[in-house]
């Protein structure tokens, strides 16, 4: 038989309080002392109640939906951060609308209209499109990731650090020339520390050195295309030489080891590879490939926990919103496998 639906006016009946005390748990618990609210969850364990997502949504205007900008779902990075990020709904209990802006400001606009439009309760940017102070004005929590935030709280790795670790990995293999490669980055970007603690290292060891910052494309054709044309130039310019290289990602860092196994069978003793970010492909790619290694599961959930703080504050019946923003730093692990010495 289908049991009957329990309602506010029975919770109320149960207990002894009225219905206006039972809305006021559900939508404001703080108005109410401890031992009501204890009330009312035993009862509502003994009522087997139900809650009506919908009508809770509709009586206090909160989703508990978050809404996530990233930039694309090819890089192994933001795949598996993703992954972590929808995995702490267990913990925080709020779920996602995620989009893909794919470095198009104009789409990323029209995805944010429309997650204000589902009344979000706040956001995760990863994508570094849109300036951190275009999305502060939006008037909701924000954490982004990895990307540039003098405006809102922020969870990053330290990159400096990363840069480091990488090129005196690279030192330690007795390379003769150690090479970076990245994109075209502002200094406003976390990722700027990979390139400054690169450099920092090679001159500070006199290391002969070159940084290669281009764009190579946020596809795989595209990758393959720039990264094959990176490994012609490189063997032009260095033929005999151990070349020690520095790949912004796991996802790049793979796409060149497929093109030197292709090309030779497999990785040259003249080539030594590390990548950026320990993402399953640094584990699964035909070499395991050695990479400095971003903590993603504790990147995703120290995002969540500084958002839910900012979010739960703002159902307190006086919030005190962030004097200003918050950002936290954590420590990447240099992780040794076969593509180093």
């Amino acid at each position: 038989m289908k049991s009957k639906k329990v309602t506010f006016a029975d919770i109320a009946s149960y207990t002894g309080f009225s219905k206006t005390t039972i809305s006021r748990y559900f939508n404001n618990p703080d108005s109410l002392t401890l031992e009501n609210q204890q009330k009312i969850a035993d009862a509502l364990v003994k009522l087997d109640y139900k809650e009506n997502k919908v009508g809770r949504i509709l009586a206090s205007g909160k989703t508990e939906f978050v809404g996530i900008i990233i930039p694309n779902l090819y890089m192994h990075y933001y795949s598996e951060m993703l992954n972590q990020i929808l995995a702490t709904y267990e913990t925080y209990g709020y779920k996602f609308l995620v989009f893909a802006g794919n470095a198009k400001a104009d789409i990323e606009r029209k995805y944010i209209e429309e997650l204000l439009a589902y009344n979000i309760e706040g956001m995760i940017v990863l994508s570094p499109t849109i300036p951190s102070k275009e999305l502060a004005s939006y008037n909701v929590p924000i954490v982004g990731i990895e990307r540039e935030d003098q405006y809102i709280s922020s969870v990053n790795t330290d990159n400096y650090m990363g840069g480091v670790q990488a090129a005196s990995l690279l030192r330690k293999s007795s390379c003769d020339i150690l090479i970076h490669v990245n994109g075209k980055i502002q200094d406003t970007s976390p990722a700027f520390g990979r390139i400054r603690g690169f450099v920092d290292i090679c001159e500070e060891y006199q290391l002969p050195y070159e940084l290669i910052l281009t764009d190579i494309g946020n596809t795989f054709d595209e990758n393959r295309a720039g990264i094959l044309q990176l490994e012609e130039r490189l063997e032009k310019k260095y033929p005999d030489k151990k070349k020690g290289i520095f790949m912004p990602n796991d996802t790049h860092a793979n796409v060149l080891l497929n093109i030197l196994f292709q090309k030779y069978g497999k990785l040259p003793d003249t080539y030594q590879i590390i990548g950026f970010d320990n993402s399953p492909i640094s584990r699964e790619a035909v070499i395991p490939t050695s990479t400095v290694g971003q903590q993603i599961s504790v990147i995703a959930n120290e995002a969540m926990k500084l958002l839910s703080a900012q979010m739960e504050e703002r159902k307190k019946r006086r919030p005190e919103p962030l004097k200003e923003p918050i950002h936290k730093v954590i420590a990447p692990i240099l992780i040794r496998r076969d593509t180093t010495a």
